[in-house]
């Protein structure tokens, strides 16, 4: 105790050490939601996104929420493209392996201690995940929980933060809700929350999300789905008509009416012989309402704000040739490259740069966040380039990396570079 003691007052000196446990605590209004997606309406959207412009991110968020839940399509696109990135298995790479180091021994320390702590994180994945959904609503955040173990000042777990509990200030800076300060929030201590907003470029931070992106294409085939239905119940169904004599008393009219009302629901009735009984098939000899043109033209719209295309979620209906696919496929791996940068980018800015910078000093050089792409190139094609590029170009690649392209075990000295045969001309 006396140890953890002098290590808590030792680093209290430093004006970015970040407070001890959790800042927030879990309120009962977190899981309350207002549903604002019931009776939606284009005026109820713009004013829905206005208020998210004003800094006041909780119904925004709510009804982004049901968008996904609602709207099957809409979940299909957002996950895939969320899990092309979470789905790949993560790394730290040192700084001496990207750049030039003056002190290459304390960066492949500060990548191996990194690498140490995160694994040992169980909520890390979870808190990626979270991280994800920024994608669609352009910031998620996560705090940092930091405790002292063994005489190290180190976090312990990520907590992703409620979407409900975000807001803006005047200044667009980005702040917390809680029990203590709940309408105008707390403003987020240095080096204790993640906060990832990949679209956050210029403007303001709430517009950009690919979520606000689609809510009119979202509210559209809303409307349509419903008109469709409508129509569908009253037009789907065949007409039962029945024609009865002039003579026919109301009693018989009303018994006329219930076996009407019975064939519907068991497809059978007894009629009179003097009851003339015609069933019209609803829609024949007209080309149908519009619906399933209009659904399809706003999911592939959808598609293509999400992925970049459409040949990869929907072909029923159109044409296109395999090339064609492959150029959609490849715009969808410059998406994917983009959303990888951009997480690495966050990682190791909020949580790589303290956790180096509180264990090795402020000059520590500070590790990479990386993903594992899945190289898609042929094993026999990547095994010919690395022949020229090794032996005839004389390029040194290593060999942990070369094994792991072509799918052979690992090599006793993955540090290593391939042997090759080139020799040096003095070019």
């Amino acid at each position: 105790m006396n140890a953890i003691r002098r290590v808590i007052n030792a680093l209290r000196r430093r004006s970015d050490i970040p407070a001890i446990g959790k800042t927030l605590t879990v309120r009962p209004q977190d899981s309350l939601r207002s549903y604002p997606s019931a009776g939606l309406t284009p005026s109820r959207l713009a004013a829905i996104l206005r208020e998210a412009d004003s800094g006041s991110l909780s119904t925004a968020m709510e009804l982004f929420e049901e968008m996904e839940e609602k709207d099957a399509h809409l979940y299909s696109v957002a996950n895939t493209r969320r899990l092309a990135v979470t789905g790949l298995e993560w790394q730290i790479v040192s700084a001496s392996e990207v750049k030039e180091q003056a002190n290459s021994s304390t960066a492949d320390a500060a990548s191996r201690y990194c690498g140490t702590v995160l694994a040992e994180m169980e909520s890390f994945d979870e808190a990626l995940q979270h991280l994800a959904l920024a994608v669609g609503r352009n910031v998620a955040v996560a705090e940092i929980v930091w405790e002292v173990i063994g005489g190290e000042f180190r976090p312990v777990a990520l907590t992703p933060v409620d979407f409900g509990r975000l807001i803006f200030d005047d200044l667009n800076r980005l702040r917390i809700l809680t029990d203590e300060s709940p309408r105008d929030g707390i403003e987020l201590p240095e080096n204790k929350f993640i906060i990832h907003a990949p679209h956050s470029v210029s403007g303001h931070p709430q517009r950009g999300g690919l979520l606000r992106v689609t809510a009119m294409a979202y509210l559209a085939k809303n409307l349509s789905l419903k008109d469709w239905m409508v129509f569908a119940e009253v037009f789907g169904m065949p007409v039962r008509i029945a024609r009865y004599d002039s003579t026919a008393t109301a009693e018989e009219k009303r018994e006329l009416l219930n076996m009407l009302e019975s064939l519907g629901s068991n497809a059978a009735g007894i009629f009179s012989r003097a009851v003339e009984l015609q069933i019209v098939d609803a829609g024949r000899g007209s080309s149908g309402p519009p619906y399933e043109a209009l659904v399809d033209f706003l999911n592939r719209e959808m598609s293509k704000a999400w992925l970049g295309q459409t040949l990869t979620t929907d072909i029923t209906g159109q044409s296109g040739s395999i090339a064609a696919s492959r150029i959609h496929e490849q715009v969808r791996q410059d998406i994917l490259a983009d959303d990888i940068r951009k997480e690495a980018r966050t990682i190791r800015r909020d949580l790589l740069t303290p956790l180096t910078r509180l264990r090795f000093g402020p000059d520590a050089p500070v590790p990479y966040f990386r993903r594992r792409v899945k190289d898609t190139l042929d094993p026999q094609n990547l095994a010919g380039i690395l022949d020229t590029a090794v032996n005839r170009l004389g390029a040194k690649i290593p060999s942990g990396w070369a094994h792991a392209a072509l799918g052979l075990p690992p090599s006793a000295d993955a540090s290593a570079f391939l042997p090759g045969a080139a020799r040096n001309t003095g070019g």
